[in-house]
């Protein structure tokens, strides 16, 4: 089934009351929605949201001549139907604090529920059994339709655009939630399970080729390290530069087989390696041949293992798999810089959590995965720390750097000196 045979052309009429003025989303909201106006209205001065059908039609219409204008469309209409909770995003806290690793973005969303990493990784167990047309999870395109029920509410004022990523037709909607400026979301348009290759590499680099004013990057596809939904495949962009993109190297390495492609190690508690090329098509070949190599290495000494031992074997004998990344990439002019954050999702007695995760003491502030936005500078912190505050703003701008540093699977040690020398070395062997 093709995503568009999902919707049903239909209009969906918000009350007066729901019609939504633009207006700055607050102090860590998106201050181009102040230019913002109201969108179509019918006679009453109600607005009409248009038919999903009518508004893939149109935003094809404005991509053909100004791919930001499309965008800036789709972002609208989510604002004017009330998607997009303004309300309380505008409740969210955010701020910046300086740190060893340059300043650090830090928000007390008040807008999106605590997930707990258990909960999110049993939820990547997904049986398919669902009551009929039913979306499968809160990505999934036939969200769009959903009338709702009582095990899925419905989403009034989600429309998503059609994009050609790879060989597919991926979905382009925004967050309700807004963690920076213009947060969007790519959709598969099937669900199926998250998964870092060559293919989502590739779609990656389509995607800032389609929307260059954008980065965009994924989460990785492991429970622990991961995002909040595992079970169907996407990625998250928008309009922000994270502290992470402008962190300096720490170290120039090589690329023995990838001359075109300038690589290095970035000055970051997570282990990441920047790429930067011209060359989009080496650019993905080096970054797949990282990703494929960083899957297979294992370095004891800093508790990287790339596979369980048999004990903690998947049913049948298949080992898990442990090691996987977080993909970002960004284009400026012709010249395209990706970065490539490692992960590692092990367990152990001493670390039932992670033993790259936040330790428990760090857990009365930050107990779900560490995902994307986070990787890159921008804590997304519980609603919960909202009453604490401001008494507990010391507390939490002391703990964002270690929990930071406690996703590095190399630290800034001579353990992980040694273990960045052994991987480059098995990247150029």
């Amino acid at each position: 089934m093709k995503p568009a045979d999902l919707h049903p052309d239909h209009v969906v009429i918000l009350s007066e009351g729901r019609s939504l003025q633009s207006k700055d989303l607050s102090s860590c909201g998106d201050p181009s929605t102040a230019a913002l106006r109201a969108s179509a209205q019918d006679d009453n001065g109600q607005f009409q949201l248009p038919s999903p059908v009518e508004v893939r039609a149109e935003f094809d219409r404005r991509f053909a001549a100004d791919p930001e204008a499309a965008a800036s469309y789709l972002y609208k209409l989510g604002i004017d139907s009330g998607y997009i909770k303004r309300e309380a995003i505008a409740r969210n806290i955010c701020w910046e604090e300086p740190s060893p690793w340059g300043t650090l973005e830090i928000t007390i969303n008040c807008s999106k529920p605590e997930k707990d990493p258990r909960a999110i990784a049993a939820a990547q167990e997904d049986k398919g059994q669902n009551t009929e047309g039913e979306p499968r999870c809160d990505l999934c395109w036939e969200n769009e339709a959903w009338p709702g029920s009582a095990a899925h509410p419905a989403k009034p004022g989600l429309r998503i655009a059609a994009i050609p990523l790879g060989s597919e037709t991926w979905g382009l909607q925004f967050s309700p939630y807004a963690y920076f400026p213009e947060h969007c979301i790519a959709l598969a348009p099937e669900h199926r399970p998250m998964r870092i290759d060559d293919a989502a590499i590739g779609r990656l680099l389509d995607f800032v080729d389609l929307f260059p004013f954008y980065f965009i990057g994924s989460n990785a596809d492991l429970p622990i390290v991961g995002g909040s939904i595992l079970s169907h495949d996407h990625f998250q962009g928008g309009r922000h530069v994270f502290s992470l993109m402008k962190a300096p190297l720490r170290k120039s390495v090589r690329l023995r087989d990838f001359p075109n492609v300038t690589a290095g190690i970035v000055d970051w508690p997570a282990s990441t390696l920047r790429l930067t090329s011209s060359n989009r098509g080496e650019l993905q070949q080096a970054a797949t041949h990282i990703l494929q190599t960083w899957q297979t290495f294992s370095f004891p000494e800093a508790h990287v293992l790339a596979t369980s031992p048999v004990p903690t074997s998947t049913p049948g004998g298949a080992p898990l798999h442990h090691n996987t990344l977080n993909p970002v990439v960004t284009k400026t002019n012709d010249t395209y810089t990706l970065h490539l954050v490692l992960r590692n999702n092990r367990t152990d007695a001493a670390h039932p959590w992670g033993i790259f995760h936040p330790t428990p003491d760090l857990h009365h502030i930050k107990k779900e995965n560490i995902g994307l936005i986070e990787i890159m500078g921008r804590a997304i912190l519980p609603g919960r720390l909202a009453k604490e505050m401001p008494a507990i703003k010391p507390e939490i701008n002391r703990a964002l750097p270690r929990i930071l540093e406690c996703t590095g699977v190399f630290k800034e040690d001579e353990t992980g000196r040694a273990g960045w020398q052994a991987f480059m070395e098995k990247v150029n062997a």
